[in-house]
């Protein structure tokens, strides 16, 4: 378990740096280019046109670290139990039972982030045989391997909070 403990702080200060490092590049790239829209729309400058037509890939880049981000995000989030739970059970369970409930839900979680893993890997797959480009000539897969990396960084979050939960639950069960 500490071994996973220790993939998990890793994981989550690349995460964290890959997070800036991208939300960084976006603002640059979309900050310029308000810019020379700007220059070029109200000041006439040529030149701005012209440099935009230079980084017109930067906007289609933009959008697709919106995806990486909100799946880095989520993962993050979801290693700090502040992710969406929509659970009726907490208040109609007595305390006692919580912990079983946090486990059985932290195992159906784990159940379907495999699944979303599964399917999106296929999908990505597909796109490696079928697949067209991206922007600069980029094959489109790369930038969708962020949906089965997205859920497996989401799965093993998961899965390091089915083995707390189970811990939790053994040693209720041995008081």
């Amino acid at each position: 378990m500490k071994a996973l403990k220790w993939i998990d702080k890793g994981l989550v200060r690349l995460e964290g740096w890959v997070i800036i490092f991208f939300l960084s590049l976006m603002v640059i790239f979309t900050f310029t280019q308000v810019c020379l829209r700007g220059l070029y729309t109200h000041g006439h400058a040529q030149w701005a046109n012209a440099m935009m037509g230079r980084i017109d890939w930067s906007e289609p880049l933009v959008r697709l670290l919106v995806l990486w981000l909100t799946f880095l995000g989520a993962s993050l989030i979801t290693g700090e139990s502040k992710h969406i739970k929509i659970d009726l059970f907490s208040t109609l369970l007595p305390k006692k039972w919580h912990p079983v409930r946090e486990f059985i839900l932290s195992i159906v979680c784990v159940i379907i982030s495999a699944t979303m893993l599964f399917v999106c890997a296929g999908y990505v797959k597909i796109e490696m045989q079928f697949g067209g480009t991206l922007f600069l000539s980029l094959p489109s897969w790369i930038g969708e391997l962020i949906l089965p990396v997205g859920f497996a960084l989401i799965l093993f979050r998961f899965f390091v909070k089915t083995i707390d939960n189970g811990f939790q639950v053994a040693r209720t069960i041995m008081k």
